[in-house]
């Protein structure tokens, strides 16, 4: 079923991926999520846990890269996607982290992606996040 069929709402930010424009889809992520009547501490998850993907990303991203956070506004949740192309072939999203334990409690649901993009590797960590505190 594609996006239009299931009535959700797409919303798409993409920055120059640096670590000062983070905040940028923070505040986004955080404005969608009160305007979809989230309660406090989801709107609250998911603001760090959108924080954390992108750090974790910029981190990784080449040195003219694009962040890209997709966000999809469901009934009662919403889902993200964040992306950005790799500085190295060989880079991968760890998921034995802190940061990605961080993302595991923030978030209902959290997945990491890599895929070939063209001549790069694309990095792509999803998430979701229900509006109440139980899923």
């Amino acid at each position: 079923m594609s996006v239009a069929e299931s009535g959700a709402a797409v919303v798409e930010v993409r920055i120059s991926a640096r670590p000062a424009l983070i905040p940028t889809v923070r505040a986004v992520a955080s404005d969608l999520a009160g305007r979809a009547d989230f309660d406090l501490d989801a709107i609250s998850d998911l603001r760090m846990a959108v924080d954390e993907a992108c750090t974790t990303l910029v981190g990784l991203a080449a040195d003219d890269g694009v962040l890209s956070c997709r966000f999809v506004l469901a009934d009662d949740r919403i889902e993200v996607a964040v992306t950005t192309q790799a500085a190295k072939a060989e880079a991968t999203i760890s998921t034995d982290s802190f940061g990605w334990r961080v993302l595991e409690t923030l978030a209902d649901e959290v997945s990491a992606a890599r895929a070939a993009d063209g001549d790069a590797e694309s990095l792509t960590i999803r998430l979701s996040k229900h509006a109440g505190t139980a899923p």
